[in-house]
C-alpha cells in the first residue's frame, strides 16, 4: 500500500511536503482550499506544477484532494446544491492542474427528503460534475459514518451509486472510523474478510481505490464520526493489521486522518508502517 496522511496546508506546499516526508508518507491528502467555504477560484497554475514537482522528486504519489466539508449533493437547497457542484468542479480542475489522481468526498445529507429522491438527485449532480473531469483524475465517494440521513453510509448504497451513475472515473474511498461507526466488525481477520467480500460484490474492488485508516473509540454501530489514533480503539492492532495484509488490498491507497499535531502524525505512522512491515513479513 501507498500510505500517508492529511497534510495540514498552512505552510504552504513546500512545508506540507516536508513534513510528509519526515514521517515516512509515500501518499498525501489536502485541502485545496478553506474546507469551510463555497468560496472557489481559478487554480494558481504555477504553484500547482511546482507541487506536482517537488512530489515526483519526494516519491510521494498519488495526491489525494480532500473536498470541502459544505458539499451536499442530496439537498433541495438550489444554492447549497449549486454550490455543491462548483466546488466539486474547482477541486477536480485543481487535480488535473497538479496531477493529483483522486479527489474524495462525501455525498451530504438527504436530511428530510425522501431518500429515493436523494439519492436521484445526488446522481443527477455526479453526472453534472464528471461531465468536466480530466483523464487521469478520479472522483471517489466516501463512506458517511451512517448518522442520520447521511448519504453513502452502507457498502450498498455506495454500489447504486457506482451502478446508476456507471462513469470509469468515480471510485470509492473506505474510512474504516466511519464503517466501524456504521456497524461494519472491522476489527479481526475474519471482520475484515467479510467487509471486503462485500466491498467486492457490492462495489466491486477495482473501484475501491483508497481508504482512510482511522481508529475510533466508538462501540460499534454508533453512527458518530470520531477519528482515534492507529491501535488505540476499537479496531486496533488485529484490524489494520488485517487490511493491510489483505491481498485483495494491497495495491490500494491508505491516507490517515487522525487526531492531533506533527508528533501525532509521527506517531500514527510510526504505528501503521510497523503493522504493514509486519503484515507484509507474516504473508
Amino acid at each position: 500500500m501507498r500510505i500517508g496522511i492529511h497534510v495540514r496546508m498552512s505552510g504552504g506546499y513546500a512545508k506540507a511536503l516536508e513534513h510528509a516526508r519526515s514521517v515516512g508518507c509515500t501518499a498525501i491528502q489536502i485541502f485545496s482550499s478553506n474546507p469551510r467555504s463555497y468560496r472557489t477560484s481559478k487554480p494558481d497554475a504555477p504553484a500547482l506544477e511546482a507541487f506536482a514537482a517537488m512530489r515526483r522528486e519526494a516519491g510521494i504519489d498519488p495526491c489525494v484532494i480532500h473536498t470541502p466539508y459544505l458539499i451536499n449533493l442530496a439537498s433541495e437547497d438550489p444554492k447549497v446544491l449549486h454550490g455543491s457542484i462548483g466546488l466539486l468542479k474547482a477541486d477536480l480542475e485543481s487535480a488535473a492542474v497538479g496531477e493529483m489522481k483522486y479527489v474524495n468526498t462525501h455525498l451530504g445529507s438527504y436530511g428530510k427528503r425522501d431518500r429515493n429522491e436523494g439519492f436521484a438527485a445526488i446522481c443527477t449532480a455526479l453526472e453534472a460534475v464528471l461531465e468536466t473531469i480530466q483523464p487521469g483524475v478520479y472522483l471517489v465517494l466516501e463512506n458517511s459514518a451512517g448518522a442520520g440521513n447521511l448519504a453513502g453510509g452502507t457498502l450498498e448504497e455506495l454500489g447504486r451509486f457506482m451502478r446508476a451513475v456507471a462513469h470509469p472515473q468515480l471510485g470509492v474511498c473506505l474510512d474504516t472510523a466511519h464503517a466501524w461507526a456504521a456497524g461494519y466488525e472491522i476489527n479481526t481477520k475474519d471482520g475484515v474478510d467479510r467487509f471486503v467480500a462485500e466491498a467486492e460484490r457490492e462495489i466491486g474492488l477495482d473501484r475501491l481505490h483508497m481508504f482512510h485508516f482511522n481508529d475510533t473509540e466508538v462501540p460499534l454501530g454508533a453512527s458518530k464520526d470520531r477519528h482515534w489514533h492507529i491501535g488505540e480503539g476499537h479496531i486496533g492492532f488485529d484490524g489494520f493489521r488485517a487490511l493491510l495484509a489483505h491481498p485483495e488490498l494491497r495495491e490500494k491507497v491508505a491516507i490517515l486522518e487522525t487526531p492531533g499535531e506533527d508528533e501525532d502524525d509521527a506517531r500514527n505512522m510510526q504505528t501503521i508502517l510497523a503493522i504493514e512491515r509486519g503484515a507484509r513479513q507474516a504473508s
